[in-house]
């Protein structure tokens, strides 16, 4: 740990939570505030006094919540690191409150630096066969049974890149919820003649927690709302 961390707030205390504290130290933060379901009922927990000197937070909650979170972390005028997926719906709201309490958000569909990359990868391989009407495009995706949404954010925005590059055609999509799966993300392109895939596969969550982590340090000191696809090659 650095001589002085920086206080962080950890918005969701389950799985990703204790693996986010445990790793905090190594990114010069010290976990201040651990909130969930029992002392953050309703947001109750959002509170100036529970963030009295708190630098940044990151939210690994609940899509139901993850909303009003960030609405009320933007009013305290804090930081604030979205992990979470399935809110969408809702981010012109939560921008609203950041840029009017001139405060500053990174969310994104997957913290894993090796994700980032592999959007790229889709979206090449994507641009490539956009004019190929002889191949058909099709996705995979599998995660834990504990996972609430279908398909996954990742895979939705590994849809926008294919679309980003030109691939207009439908893509079949199908989605796995059973065991332990930390995720696992194939794109592949099928004709008559060969088949053509390309995939990533996550071992554990440590990728998710360490970019969001990064993420959570390049945040500190700016303003505005980013999406981590666009700013994660510029993480130390």
């Amino acid at each position: 740990m650095s001589a002085n961390p920086d206080r962080l707030a950890l918005v969701g205390y389950g799985r990703m939570g204790r693996l986010l504290e445990r790793l905090a130290p190594s990114h010069g933060f010290e976990v201040a505030l651990r909130l969930d379901e029992f002392n953050n009922p309703g947001g109750i927990g959002l509170t100036d006094r529970n963030f009295e000197g708190v630098r940044v937070a990151v939210d690994f909650s609940i899509p139901e919540v993850v909303a009003d979170n960030a609405v009320r972390i933007a009013e305290l005028g804090v930081p604030l690191t979205i992990g979470t997926t399935g809110w969408l719906d809702d981010l012109e709201r939560v921008r609203e409150a950041v840029e009017e309490h001139a405060s500053a958000l990174v969310y994104g569909a997957n913290f894993s630096i090796g994700v980032n990359a592999f959007y790229r990868v889709v979206e090449a391989a994507s641009g490539a066969f956009a004019d190929q009407r002889h191949y058909d495009a099709f996705m995979y995706e599998a995660h834990h049974k504990f996972k609430k949404d279908a398909p996954s954010g990742t895979a939705l925005r590994l849809l926008d890149a294919m679309r980003d590059a030109g691939y207009d055609r439908p893509v079949d999509v199908a989605t796995q919820r059973s065991g332990h799966f930390p995720g696992i993300h194939e794109i592949g392109f099928d004709s008559e003649a060969d088949t053509i895939r390309v995939r990533h596969t996550a071992r554990n969550r440590l990728g998710f927690a360490h970019g969001a982590l990064k993420a959570a340090r390049w945040i500190m000191g700016r303003k505005g709302v980013y999406e981590f696809s666009a700013i994660w090659d510029r993480l130390a």
